[in-house]
Formats: structure tokens, C-alpha cells, sequence
């Protein structure tokens, strides 16, 4: 499959440094994806996961980096968010939405708006079909 858009970089666990660098890719991500709906769902997407690894998984530690990795082709964005934090314990079929918990809600939205979503410690792999 023929790639459209690649990305792979790094931010610091801080949290004005995480909006410029969300900021940086959607711009970019712009010029290849046209469909409204299909783009809101990426950027919550990348926020919910870039935010977690920096907030939860690098517990907004400066000295430790978020990394992401993503791969736009014609048949939808693979994302690989990694954290520099100890990984994630959290069962998603465990949530219970009549709890009203804060924890674990953002990985709930992404994998509602995901086609597959694995998660290994503290890397989460998250498909979108187009």
C-alpha cells in the first residue's frame, strides 16, 4: 500500500509543548485528509493518546518523552504512541460508564473511534480505517 504521509518524532511530557507539537501534525494532516468527521475523530484520537502518555504514563515528567509514530495510506492512519512511563494496568472491558470515573474514559473514546486498538504496556497500537 502506498504511503500518503509518515510522521515519527518526539515530544516532552509538558503540556504546552504537547499542544504545539498536536498542533504541528494536524496542520499537516490537513492537506490529506478532506473529510471532516473522519479528521475530528483522528485529532481526539492523537490528543487522547498523546495527552495519557504524557499526563498518566510520564506523569508530566519534562525529562521524558512522548513518542509517536503514524502512517496515513489509502486505506486509513496507523498511530504508535509510546511513553517512557512503567505502562498501562487498565482493562478497557472493565470500565463501567455508570461509575463516572475519570480514569480510563480517553482510552474508552479512542477505541470507540478506532478499528483495532492494542494495548502492550506503555506503546498503543490504534488502526482507523477510511
Amino acid at each position: 500500500m502506498e504511503v500518503i504521509y509518515s510522521f515519527s518524532g518526539s515530544v516532552k511530557s509538558d503540556l504546552d509543548s504537547v499542544k504545539i507539537f498536536l498542533k504541528t501534525i494536524l496542520e499537516k494532516l490537513t492537506e490529506y485528509i478532506d473529510d471532516e468527521d473522519l479528521f475530528f475523530d483522528i485529532r481526539l484520537i492523537l490528543n487522547e493518546l498523546i495527552v495519557n502518555g504524557a499526563i498518566h504514563g510520564n506523569c508530566e515528567n519534562i525529562n521524558k518523552l512522548v513518542f509517536l509514530t503514524l502512517i496515513l495510506d489509502q486505506e486509513g492512519i496507523k498511530i504508535n504512541v509510546k511513553d517512557e512511563g512503567c505502562g498501562i494496568n487498565h482493562e478497557i472491558d472493565s470500565y463501567d460508564v455508570e461509575d463516572m470515573k475519570c480514569s480510563g474514559r480517553g482510552l474508552i473514546l479512542v477505541e470507540a473511534l478506532t478499528d483495532s486498538l492494542i494495548l502492550d504496556r506503555n506503546e498503543i497500537f490504534a488502526v482507523k480505517y477510511i
